[in-house]
């Protein structure tokens, strides 16, 4: 099993939404693409934003965005 779940780390990102507003994030895939992408720029050389830096890219990734530390932006945010 995966630690956070995938709806844990979906409520940690949605935590900033106001009650009526549309969630930033509402499927899985959302959070897969995220944490890939972050992986992968963790992988060519961006700053570890945890202290794990011993751990893989993938759960590095994992562990920053469930620790608040990168964000998932909106369409509209982008």
């Amino acid at each position: 099993m995966l630690h956070p779940s995938y709806t844990d780390l979906m409520k940690v990102v949605n935590s900033e939404v106001e009650e009526g507003e549309e969630p930033v994030v509402s499927s899985r895939y959302s959070i897969v693409m995220a944490t890939s992408k972050r992986a992968r720029q963790i992988i060519a050389g961006d700053e570890v934003l945890v202290n794990d830096k011993d751990k893989k890219p993938l759960s590095v990734a994992v562990d920053e965005l469930n620790q608040g530390k990168i964000k998932i932006l909106s369409d509209e945010e982008e």
